[in-house]
């Protein structure tokens, strides 16, 4: 089976342990005619994504109502969001994803992505990126581990940033304030501010509920942004007010 049917194959190993209850490493690279590291790697994914948990040898589900839980956690609009942002994304591109539920997202969808360069301060982000089969090179900030963002912040991380140059930024935002920029309830925001500083395009990640919400401490102004990527709940009236701040405005249709 080849990379491009890595998801397809994923999906048919959830379906085999939702019917069996239960699934091996080496009936399943038999099944697909592939590799046990890539199985392997299979249900690492998937772990890491909540749908199985891994056990010697192979895999066992999880009960059905937890799944669904997990499952309910990324909102579609998140999920579309996601898929637009990664058309911007070109083969051998340098990017930094930054923590955070809908950035990643888009992690499932640089699968069929060549020779990526991919830096991110998350460590839940770096798993799944490390288990990803067309394996991008993976970079990690370090730093000192903060327990409100689940992300590495502090000097070291932004000493390790400026390092790089990159040609992408993928951030989101607890709120946008169409006159000032992005911000957030962390009051962590230097490193954000050093991913946009080394990186050649900031793409802002955003639903369209959290836009006019206000929160007291700003993130990137509109200087630091070129494009801002939202679903088809924004009204005619905001989306005029976010391209009057100069940015690039993309809707992620459902």
């Amino acid at each position: 089976m080849s990379k491009r049917n890595t998801q397809q194959r994923r999906h048919n190993i959830i379906a085999d342990l939702n019917a069996q209850g239960e699934v091996s490493v080496d009936s399943l690279a038999k099944q697909f005619d592939t590799s046990e590291v890539t199985i392997r790697k299979d249900l690492a994914a998937l772990e890491t994504s909540g749908l199985l948990l891994r056990r010697y040898g192979g895999a066992v589900a999880l009960p059905s109502e937890i799944t669904e839980a997990k499952a309910d956690q990324l909102s579609q609009q998140k999920l579309h969001i996601a898929k637009k942002a990664a058309t911007l994304i070109r083969d051998h591109n340098r990017i930094i994803i930054d923590s955070g539920q809908t950035t990643s997202a888009l992690v499932s969808e640089l699968a069929n992505k060549k020779g990526l360069v991919v830096m991110t301060n998350a460590l839940s982000i770096a798993n799944e990126i490390h288990a990803l089969e067309n394996e991008p090179t993976l970079l990690m900030t370090g730093g000192t581990w903060d327990a409100n963002s689940e992300a590495f912040q502090g000097q070291v991380a932004e000493q390790v940033l400026r390092s790089y140059d990159f040609d992408q930024l993928f951030i989101g935002a607890d709120g946008i304030d169409i006159k000032r920029g992005t911000t957030t309830f962390n009051e962590l925001i230097g490193l954000s501010r050093v991913m946009a500083e080394v990186a050649r395009e900031v793409i802002v990640m955003v639903e369209s509920a959290k836009i006019t919400k206000k929160i007291p401490n700003l993130e990137l102004n509109w200087q630091q942004i070129q494009t801002v990527i939202t679903d088809d709940g924004l009204s005619e009236e905001m989306r005029t007010a976010l391209t009057e701040q100069g940015v690039k405005l993309l809707i992620a249709k459902g």
